[in-house]
């Protein structure tokens, strides 16, 4: 599981690649901390080299959003491939996340 973020002006980026598994959630928790930091941001969550979600995952994804929030500011998920979407649809998450 590969996480880079990239910072553009008002707008953050985390390019996921590989299986946001359990076994990743660790790593990928530490590596997304600078979006927990985020103030008045565009969070893009770009899922274009994602293959693989976990509950582990989802719980990050989760508390990206609360923290987003509570700094003023937003989450995009872009780019989720058709089983991610058929994840985020079984749990309830494509409610919760703007999907582009």
């Amino acid at each position: 599981m590969k996480t880079e973020i990239v910072t553009n002006g008002s707008q953050i980026t985390a390019r996921f690649s590989g299986r946001l598994d359990t076994a990743a959630a660790v790593q990928t928790a530490e590596d997304v901390s600078p979006l927990l930091e985020a103030t008045n941001k565009e969070i893009i969550l770009d899922c274009s080299e994602l293959d693989y979600i976990s509950s582990s995952g989802l719980r990050i994804f989760l508390g990206i959003r609360k923290e987003a929030a509570n700094h003023g500011s937003k989450v995009v998920v872009r780019n989720i491939s058709t089983d991610i979407r058929q994840v985020f649809m079984m749990t309830g998450f494509i409610s919760l996340f703007e999907i582009q």
